[in-house]
């Protein structure tokens, strides 16, 4: 039985609805290496494999190669494999005839049908039930399939991009995953880098989620000071580009730089470990006790602004150095400015001309220090 490409429209997409490629792609070699074959992918109607960790923007791939492809005004249909229990995902997938069985009143497609002359994306495909996985099979061989209670098989042509963060090699090993179907869906495989890979990439990224966000929550959100840039280019990203998103919108709520300074806080004081160093060959122990001393102070300098409110002098007292040595340390740990508002200003009105002479002078001595005094 042939179909129509008429099902599924409210899966049709658009170019406006996906970044633009500059964004996507970036500029780094990673991401070069990956729009060559996207490019090379997107012509042709073949099964595409992305691997990537998770929240490296493997969707949004997918979508860009169906929008790019000779099928792209067809139906983009994703199915999140996973998210879905294997008894009901069979029904989802591929449909039901009425009567098929108990509820089924009515005859539903799937949403292979549904993609008919479009794009099946099959996310988290490692996590597909093994009994669904020969129905897939036969699907990616001869474009064929049955609904459930069907005693006849339909015929569709779908274009089929699969995506997992994790190495189906290994599943087929432990027999959760069938080797025969592997070799369908991996005609071309495409490898998505970790934000980390890609850090050269970031000052896009945020500029373009800042503007993304800062529309959609009404809020004025101003551009990053390179202090805090540099924050985000230490940072490990485990979550990569969605946990990115996350601390963009944070920012556009809150409205504060230091918001962002402490949520990294606790994630890139993980970073050294001293059960990772390498013992069996050259250690460069000045290297690696001045990484961990530099940690040490970054965490102890922001819990000590964060108990004063962000105010640098009464942080600097507290600590023992001055407030030249305190600026030095935070532009070192990547530790951004307070960033001034209208709120924050308002007490400074009523503070006494002699409370603010001091505070003059104060701060003419601190920056008179000397350079022992800052180191």
């Amino acid at each position: 039985m042939a179909l129509s490409a008429s099902q599924g429209s409210s899966y049709f997409l658009s170019d406006s609805e996906l970044p633009p490629d500059e964004v996507i792609f970036g500029s780094s070699s990673a991401m070069e290496a990956v729009r060559l074959s996207v490019d090379m992918a997107a012509t042709a109607n073949i099964p595409v494999l992305l691997q990537g960790e998770s929240g490296t923007g493997k969707e949004i791939l997918a979508r860009y190669i169906h929008l790019r492809s000779p099928w792209g005004s067809g139906a983009f249909v994703k199915v999140n494999c996973p998210a879905i229990p294997g008894t009901l995902l069979e029904s989802e997938m591929f449909g039901y005839q009425k009567g098929a069985f108990t509820g089924a009143y009515t005859s539903k497609p799937g949403r292979v049908e549904l993609a008919h002359r479009g794009t099946l994306f099959l996310d988290e495909i490692a996590d597909l039930d093994p009994a669904l996985q020969a129905k897939l099979l036969q699907l990616l061989q001869d474009g064929q399939f049955s609904r459930i209670g069907a005693s006849e098989d339909r015929q569709v042509e779908v274009r089929v991009v699969c995506a997992t963060n994790k190495q189906l090699e290994k599943e087929i090993k432990t027999g959760a995953f069938r080797q025969d179907l592997f070799y369908r869906i991996n005609v071309i495989t495409i490898e998505l880098p970790s934000l980390t890979q890609r850090l050269g990439d970031l000052p896009v990224l945020v500029d373009y989620l800042l503007s993304k966000y800062a529309e959609k929550f009404g809020r004025s959100a101003p551009p990053m000071n390179k202090q805090t840039i540099r924050l985000l280019q230490k940072h490990n990203w485990p979550g990569n580009i969605r946990e990115l998103e996350n601390v963009m919108k944070r920012y556009v709520i809150v409205g504060r730089e230091e918001a962002i300074a402490s949520s990294l806080e606790s994630n890139n004081d993980a970073e050294f470990n001293p059960e990772d160093v390498q013992l069996d060959g050259v250690i460069k122990l000045k290297e690696v006790t001045k990484q961990a001393v530099k940690q040490i102070e970054r965490k102890i300098i922001l819990k000590t602004l964060e108990i004063h409110r962000w105010n640098r002098q009464s942080t600097a007292r507290a600590l023992s150095i001055s407030y030249a040595a305190l600026l030095y340390k935070m532009r070192e740990a990547g530790v951004p400015p307070r960033r001034s508002s209208a709120k924050d200003k308002t007490p400074a009105l009523k503070v006494s001309r002699a409370r603010l002479n001091s505070r003059v002078r104060f701060t003419a001595a601190a920056h008179a220090a000397s350079p022992d005094q800052v180191h």
